[in-house]
């Protein structure tokens, strides 16, 4: 029996270091190309599109360790929260790395383009995104319920900074016509940051439920109003 608990408690040690990797591995995603949209580094970011396949292994052999637990260990309680989170974490962090490699590639595109408008909205959405994943993933990890709390609550200054960078573009098109091409890439760019950030309070939400079996509100704090802007104004 105690060689069985033992077996057991180290199954979850092990489902909690594919999350941990998991995680730093997109944190790494995120981070890298940022900086390679920043300083244009297309050597960069083409390694960045290139390392999207160990995060997607990973994503794999949680979900296959995760079934595996279920059907042969029969959790409960907390036990069995947490490595249902984890199917769920580990999917909101693989489409966490897509947006990054997205990120990375529309770089390389615009990389000999004019950068239109300053970047320091971008590296703000990156340094925000990044660090609320990282917080998500050690909220879940060190159960820490309130950490996931905030960090569930904190996106609007993301969505803020993103609906700013959509009507800066917007404004580089109606000037001109020849910017249109840039500001549609900087555009999906500031979206795939945007998105990222959502995934980031899904993590938060679901570790939060995990850790302590409450549910947060359905809706959180949003800023993102691009949606809501005059037809004229978002098709001139």
């Amino acid at each position: 029996m105690d060689r069985t608990v033992k077996s057991y408690e180290g199954d979850l040690r092990h489902l909690r270091d594919l999350i941990a990797r998991m995680g730093g591995l997109a944190e790494r995603q995120v981070a890298d190309s940022a900086y390679a949209l920043v300083r244009r580094d297309v050597e960069l970011a083409g390694e960045v599109v290139s390392r999207d396949a160990p995060i997607d292994a990973l994503e794999r052999e949680v979900d296959a360790f995760c079934v595996r637990l279920l059907a042969l260990r029969q959790p409960m309680a907390g036990d069995l929260r947490f490595i249902i989170a984890a199917l769920k974490i580990s999917q909101d962090i693989e489409r966490i790395g897509d947006y990054a490699r997205n990120v990375a590639k529309r770089a390389i595109i615009i990389s000999g383009q004019p950068f239109l408008g300053g970047v320091n909205g971008f590296q703000w959405m990156a340094q925000m995104v990044q660090r609320n994943l990282k917080d998500s993933i050690d909220a879940l990890l060190r159960e820490d319920a309130e950490l996931a709390e905030r960090v569930w609550a904190a996106d609007a200054p993301v969505d803020d900074i993103y609906t700013g960078i959509f009507r800066e573009m917007l404004t580089h098109m109606m000037e001109d016509p020849r910017n249109i091409t840039a500001a549609t890439h900087m555009m999906f760019i500031a979206k795939n940051f945007e998105r990222i950030g959502d995934h980031a309070t899904n993590i938060a939400e679901t570790a939060h439920y995990a850790i302590n079996g409450a549910i947060l509100p359905d809706e959180r704090p949003k800023a993102d109003i691009s949606a809501d802007l005059p037809s004229t104004q978002a098709t001139a």
